[in-house]
């Protein structure tokens, strides 16, 4: 089992992948340490993925919202 988080803009076009991990928990552990990192990146939201399998998402990185 894989576990990785496809980076996606805000109307989900996928623009890559992070790397993959053995666990739901490393994978969400990397996200929180790699958060600031991705957002100045361009990545807009996220999707997280078990093998080829959506398992959540997609997740937006950021907390603002349009005016």
């Amino acid at each position: 089992m894989s576990w990785l988080w496809r980076y996606e803009t805000g109307d989900g076009t996928s623009i890559g992948t992070s790397p993959s991990f053995d666990s739901r928990g490393d994978a969400e552990t990397w996200l929180g340490e790699s958060f600031d990192e991705l957002l100045d990146d361009g990545v807009e939201q996220v999707m997280l993925l078990e093998d080829e399998n959506e398992i959540y998402g997609p997740m937006a990185l950021s907390a603002e919202t349009p005016e």
